[in-house]
């Protein structure tokens, strides 16, 4: 077991987002998360990636409990996360956002960059050769020196993901990747993480367009008003009836 989340609680206000949800994470897998808007899909992310923490419960990964640690922490501990929307640099080049996403790699400190010690100029090296690998991966090497503000949408898509793919993570938060995306560049992101998930890498997804979903994970989790409703094999959600009704409603009689 990769993550297992126990309980877990946030509340904003009076408002209950998390609402005792339990998870595991399986290593391997690729686990989606799903439910209609407002289900709390991801504040739940945010409470794995030490964005928000939670009022109750507990966040265990790897063994470790992981419940209070900040954002930067979890991250160094091999979790990634992207956004919905894209929180990139658009006025810098693809390879210089690549290159931050390196950064919580790096333990050279000041005196080293300012002196250019042996190991800034190894932790260099490997940066500029983790970017030319990632850039590949996601195959944006034709577009490495280009600003962000001048590639599409789905490049950009693609870039966020290569940025959560610079640290080596061990598990990859994905919320909504394909959001507003057209069919050609749905299917790209879609392929681009079967390709994470077989080169070694947990995935867990938050996304809306079912067909997807359907055809990308081992196991789905469903959520509605924050609370856990069902989880399950795709087909076994897909026929749930409180899966159904909290897409589709209440049957009335005729």
């Amino acid at each position: 077991m990769l993550l297992k989340c126990e309980n877990l609680v946030k509340k904003f206000g009076g408002t209950v987002a998390v609402n005792e949800v339990s998870l595991e994470v399986r290593e391997g897998e690729i686990l989606s998360i799903i439910g209609p808007n407002g289900a709390g899909k991801s504040v739940l992310f945010s409470l794995i990636s030490g964005l928000h923490l939670p009022d109750e419960g507990k966040i265990i990964f790897q063994g470790e409990d992981i419940t209070h640690c900040k954002a930067y922490l979890v991250s160094r501990k091999g979790i990634a996360r992207t956004f919905q929307l894209t929180a990139l640099f658009d006025q810098l080049r693809v390879v210089d956002n690549l290159a931050l996403g390196y950064q919580k790699m790096v333990k050279h400190g000041f005196w080293d960059t300012v002196l250019h010690t042996r190991r800034w100029k190894q932790e260099k090296e490997q940066m500029e050769q983790r970017i030319i690998e990632v850039l590949g991966f996601i195959g944006l090497e034709r577009r490495a020196f280009d600003l962000v503000s001048t590639i599409s949408q789905g490049e950009q898509r693609l870039l966020a993901i290569g940025i959560a793919l610079m640290s080596h993570p061990k598990l990859i938060l994905l919320d909504e990747p394909t959001g507003g995306l057209l069919q050609e560049d749905t299917d790209r992101i879609t392929d681009l993480i079967r390709k994470i998930n077989k080169a070694g890498t947990t995935i867990c997804l938050v996304e809306h367009k079912m067909r997807m979903v359907m055809g990308l994970a081992d196991r789905i989790v469903v959520l509605n008003y924050g609370r856990k409703i069902a989880e399950g094999k795709p087909e076994e959600v897909a026929n749930n009836p409180q899966v159904i009704e909290a897409y589709l409603g209440r049957k009335r009689n005729a």
